[in-house]
């Protein structure tokens, strides 16, 4: 398959990771993607590839070869995930909190505010992190970072949908329950009563919760209307979206078929259609909370077979 639009990726963190073999694979020109469910491998062609989405919690390595994607002529924009759980210890494999937000900051002066997008993912509430202590976290890092993005997308955690995510919460001996009605709409209030001053779009992802009261909107992740905003300098990206352009030079959107969903992705999600080229138990960040990545001997197997075969065609060989 040649895909136009990459998610780079939502099974693991290549930036943080993977760089060397994301760099392999540019050069080659594809990628093999090997299928979780069944093993089996597909090869995903670069040639059409306009986009890169890349999801991050720790993008400080790439900030040294953002100009080889450039000179690529490659657009890209960051989904970065940055919470403070740091007291909690529910991120242990992470650089410290003032850390992250620097990188936040310097990739959002190189790339723009509106290419960088602050994800705070997911809302916990546990005895050791209440709301309110929840709302006053976002608040300290509302300060460092909403002058470097326009966006927060935020995701309340879900552990009926994630049983790996479940049990490591339970092994990890951590008392978090999946908040109710009641709790979204305090936590969206809150975040409301911050955004007054921020002025961020602000949004949740793969929600079911109405929340536009709270001026919430239901967030696309991989979102065309900002691939829009950010790439209509590429004509090939927009036509791809839908747009055509009159004798003036201007896109306008054609009329079209419901066919932007990615049907790869749950109910909920309203991210255009991408190809992830990413794999799952291949991230050393450890979170408590995380559905990508198993426990223990077999992650650091499949990380060390990644970081042995940096130029293998599909990442961990």
């Amino acid at each position: 398959m040649a895909p136009v639009i990459l998610s780079v990726s939502r099974a693991t963190d290549i930036p943080a990771f993977h760089g060397d073999w994301l760099r392999h694979r540019l050069e080659a020109g594809y990628a093999q993607w090997i299928n979780p469910y069944n093993g089996q491998p597909l090869y995903v062609s670069f040639a059409r590839a306009r986009v890169m989405v890349f999801w991050s919690k720790n993008p400080a390595p790439m900030l040294g070869w953002l100009d080889q994607l450039d000179a690529r002529g490659i657009n890209y924009y960051f989904q970065f995930t940055l919470n403070d759980y740091e007291q909690e210890g529910y991120e242990p494999g992470l650089p410290a909190l003032a850390q992250r937000i620097e990188t936040f900051q310097k990739l959002s002066e190189r790339l723009g505010r509106a290419r960088v997008i602050w994800r705070y993912d997911p809302v916990l509430v546990t005895p050791q992190c209440s709301m309110e202590q929840t709302l006053a976290k976002v608040a300290r890092l509302g300060q460092h970072l909403a002058p470097f993005t326009e966006q927060l997308i935020f995701s309340f955690i879900d552990l009926a949908a994630y049983p790996r995510a479940r049990r490591r919460v339970q092994r990890a001996g951590i008392a978090a329950q999946e908040l109710n009605t009641a709790q979204m709409q305090a936590f969206a209030a809150g975040i409301q009563h911050l955004n007054s001053a921020w002025k961020l779009r602000v949004g949740s992802c793969a929600e079911t919760i109405d929340l536009s009261a709270y001026g919430v909107e239901h967030s696309r992740c991989i979102d065309d209307a900002l691939l829009v905003q950010c790439f209509a300098h590429d004509a090939a990206l927009m036509r791809h979206l839908g747009y055509a352009q009159n004798l003036f030079g201007e896109w306008s959107a054609l009329p079209r078929k419901m066919q932007d969903k990615d049907a790869g992705q749950r109910k909920t999600c309203g991210c255009v259609e991408s190809k992830d080229i990413g794999r799952y138990n291949t991230c050393l960040h450890r979170c408590v909370y995380c559905y990508a990545t198993g426990e223990g001997a077999s992650t650091e197997a499949a990380f060390a077979r990644c970081r042995a075969h940096p130029d293998a065609e599909a990442l961990g060989g």
